[in-house]
């Protein structure tokens, strides 16, 4: 069969954790190998917090199909036009901010997924069918498998929801945003505070009860990073491009500080 797998998806049926590398200020189309040589397993390319465009977005994906490191994109927004064109280009998943409902979450379906799960418009032969010609029917239920949709909770609102929102067909992960959702709760920055810790809890649980992954996003304190996923995360954020490129500069140049004596 021509479908590229979706290796994030099969490590988490498998029952592991898996974990990002986050694309924020890369252009360069190397950067999906080199994440896959480190050893991450899926890159978050974000579209919501900087100026890439959609031809480096759908160049970014093209070059991490055939390297088994799944190509998901954040989005700007909820219109169906952020995550069509993204899923057109080679995305085999979206992340979608700042969902609070699970009208919303049902709406993000629908616009992702083909017929009969939503309304998503058929295309030309897919990048993530290897651009193979296959029957509608086939390929309809190839992309359908294979796209990953992730909804983000960012809100106490969202928290309170997440059981809704778990339930609704076609989400596979429920997001937690924490660094919005502490801004949004006044602990800005507090991401141990027992009121993230708690909400990790509630999203955690709705995702057991409703066969879903829960996911961390934001985290990168090591020790966080330990708690949230042995409490029992399982899509996560592992390092962003900017803050992994300077945190090695700056412990390079106090190396070399070093040698001058």
């Amino acid at each position: 069969m021509p479908v590229i797998e979706n290796a994030m998806k099969k490590k988490l049926e498998a029952g592991k954790p898996v974990f990002s590398f986050n694309l924020v200020i890369s252009r360069y189309v190397a950067t999906p190998g080199m994440a896959r040589e480190c050893g991450f397993d899926w890159l978050f390319i974000d579209t919501e917090h900087n100026t890439m465009d959609l031809d480096t977005v759908s160049s970014m994906c093209l070059a991490a199909l055939p390297l088994g490191i799944t190509p998901i994109v954040r989005v700007a927004g909820h219109e169906s036009h952020h995550a069509t064109r993204v899923l057109d280009g080679g995305a085999q998943g979206v992340v979608v901010p700042h969902v609070d409902t699970p009208e919303q979450a049902e709406a993000v379906v629908r616009n992702c997924k083909f017929p009969p799960i939503g309304y998503r418009s058929m295309t030309a032969p897919a990048p993530q069918l290897g651009f193979e010609s296959m029957s509608a029917p086939d390929a309809i239920a190839a992309l359908n498998d294979t796209t990953f949709i992730i909804v983000m909770v960012e809100t106490p609102e969202a928290v309170e929801n997440a059981g809704a929102i778990a339930a609704v067909p076609g989400v596979d992960c429920v997001l937690i945003g924490s660094n919005d959702l502490a801004a949004t709760m006044g602990i800005p920055g507090e991401l141990g505070h027992d009121r993230i810790a708690a909400a990790y809890e509630t999203v955690i649980a709705a995702c057991g009860k409703h066969d879903k992954y829960p996911g961390m996003g934001g985290i990168y304190d090591h020790a966080l990073m330990e708690k949230y996923v042995t409490m029992g995360a399982r899509v996560c954020q592992g390092g962003g491009d900017t803050a992994l490129m300077m945190s090695a500069g700056k412990e390079r140049t106090r190396f070399l500080s070093s040698l001058q004596g």
